[in-house]
């Protein structure tokens, strides 16, 4: 069993759980299907399920946790600093900004997430949201609801179809909405950037998303702008008073990604002079909990029909999201990393190949030699050729190797050959 010892925070190496390593003891901090958890204890893990615990709870109910999961909970140092067994945080959604994730990094627990699984649940959200400003569903029904006929009034849509959709942020996400807005005959653009996935440009170019080349050129042709970008430093505030100056006058702004990316005084000041409309599910200050009081200039504002950070709460989509938790442990459980988010991308260094007889101890004696020579390792993989007989490792170090050091692991009696990699 893999030691609950963690590794020092001022370490280089990851925690890479062994193949024999079972999660005996699984928090599940949130509402979550119970299929799922069935799952998760037939697999032979002891599950705790408690959904009513809170943010200032989960600390004291940690105990002997090995992996936590939560939807939108959020997830404090103090949690980090009381779970002394805990090595995995699952986030049940797309975004980790709930968890402190470099509080996290430093006690040495991967953090997880589900990227994708909710994509068509926001993406319908988002057709809904476009589809009740352009006819102003919500306000009918309200009227209907109050006695109200009035058929002049709602009878003046402009309609969506020929109308232009700009899709800020085209990750699964924004590619789920450009495939509905399509269904719609509305024309789909986005901004052109360098780097894209192939496997983004491809489905860029199955929907037929128009390609512009930059910021401003979406905005000023979008009818509709549609927000899709992670809650980060470079994100917070994007929807400025800038942002708004250049969108069309009456256009209609979407966000269901984060609140904090949108200026909300900003967008009061534009819905009152310019016409802009918004359907908005989700706001800076928020309630962090299911219910709660909540007094919010833009949410009541007559422009923005606003839903209750919703867009992920399909029946479906949270099926999908368990399905990923489920994976993400199981891979866990077997050593692989699956949508760990704060692991460091592959470090610079030198990469010693060494092929080796596959014996006890052989490894240790490679380390022994770098260890010597004060060479430190961040990332190692061995593998076994066919047969079982010998053996590659490939491992990074923090620098350079001179010629030196590959002849000393050379001569060890259990090494064929050695190659170092410059990088």
């Amino acid at each position: 069993m893999w030691s609950s010892q963690r590794t020092p925070a001022d370490e280089h190496s990851h925690p890479q759980p062994p193949a024999s390593f079972q999660v005996v003891d699984i928090l599940i901090a949130d509402n979550f299907p119970v299929g799922a958890v069935a799952e998760l204890r037939g697999a032979g893990h002891t599950v705790r399920h408690e959904p009513g615990l809170g943010a200032d709870d989960i600390a004291g109910a940690i105990g002997d946790a090995s992996a936590l999961v939560v939807r939108g909970t959020n997830v404090g140092a103090a949690v980090f600093d009381a779970g002394k067994a805990l090595r995995l945080v699952i986030r049940a959604g797309a975004g980790v900004n709930t968890i402190d994730v470099p509080a996290a990094s430093q006690a040495g627990v991967l953090v997880a997430n589900t990227p994708g699984r909710n994509a068509i649940a926001v993406a319908e959200l988002v057709l809904g949201l476009i589809t009740a400003i352009d006819r102003r569903i919500p306000d009918a029904v309200a009227d209907l609801r109050a006695g109200r006929w009035d058929k002049g009034r709602y009878s003046k849509a402009e309609g969506l179809a020929g109308k232009t959709l700009g899709i800020v942020g085209v990750g699964e996400i924004g590619l789920e909405v450009a495939k509905r807005a399509t269904s719609f005959d509305m024309h789909v653009i986005a901004v052109q950037k360098a780097g894209r996935p192939p496997g983004v440009l491809r489905r860029i170019g199955e929907i037929g998303i128009g390609l512009v080349s930059d910021d401003d050129a979406l905005l000023t042709t979008a009818d509709v702008v549609s927000i899709h970008v992670p809650a980060t430093q470079e994100t917070a505030g994007l929807v400025d008073e800038r942002f708004l100056a250049t969108m069309k006058e009456g256009a209609i702004l979407i966000n269901t990604s984060r609140g904090d990316v949108v200026d909300e005084e900003a967008l009061v000041a534009a819905m009152d002079t310019r016409g802009i409309r918004a359907g908005l599910d989700v706001f800076r200050d928020e309630p962090s909990g299911s219910e709660g009081d909540f007094t919010s200039r833009l949410a009541a504002h007559p422009s923005v029909y606003g839903t209750h950070h919703i867009g992920a709460s399909t029946e479906q989509a949270q099926r999908a999201i368990a399905a990923e938790v489920v994976e993400i442990v199981a891979a866990f459980t077997r050593g692989a990393l699956r949508n760990c988010v704060n692991l460091a991308d592959q470090p610079a260094g030198d990469v010693l190949t060494v092929q080796h007889v596959n014996r006890v101890g052989v490894l240790a004696g490679v380390l022994g030699v770098l260890r010597d020579a004060g060479i430190n390792v961040t990332t190692m993989e061995n593998r076994l050729f066919t047969g079982g007989h010998t053996a590659t490792a490939s491992i990074r170090v923090d620098g350079e190797l001179g010629e030196d050091i590959a002849a000393t692991v050379e001569a060890l009696d259990t090494v064929v050959s050695v190659t170092v990699v410059r990088t």
